[in-house]
């Protein structure tokens, strides 16, 4: 989980922790891509606008490096902004959805993407 607004940050983790997942927080791009190459995480929720290193710069880091390029990636961004095909095309960025959002929808896309990843490195 990579955002730097803190109260996104417990809000999710809560609900994730709450349904048994494992929660890493950072709060940016740059912290979450290391902490991603060392856990090598399920799945990973990202902003898309962090400090430092944005949560797409983040995702197209992580799709490069060989370590983490099957981990899929929930991208958070702000409503109205939508990112392009070609643009995900260089990222494992599975999903994209809009804040603000429902921690209950988010839990249960988080879920979704779980399963049709399990594995599968990936490949789902």
């Amino acid at each position: 989980m990579a955002d730097d607004e803190p109260y996104v940050t417990s809000v999710i983790s809560a609900a994730l922790r709450k349904n048994g997942a494992t929660v890493l927080a950072a709060r940016n791009g740059s912290e979450a891509f290391s902490m991603a190459a060392e856990a090598l995480p399920d799945l990973i929720i990202s902003d898309y606008q962090m400090p430092v290193l944005s949560g797409f710069d983040m995702s197209v880091k992580l799709k490069q490096d060989p370590r983490t390029a099957h981990i899929p990636i929930l991208l958070l961004t702000a409503r109205g902004h939508h990112l392009q095909a070609s643009q995900l095309a260089a990222t494992n960025v599975r999903l994209v959805m809009s804040k603000p959002f429902s921690v209950r929808e988010l839990t249960a896309r988080v879920v979704e993407l779980l399963a049709a990843y399990a594995g599968n490195g990936g490949q789902g």
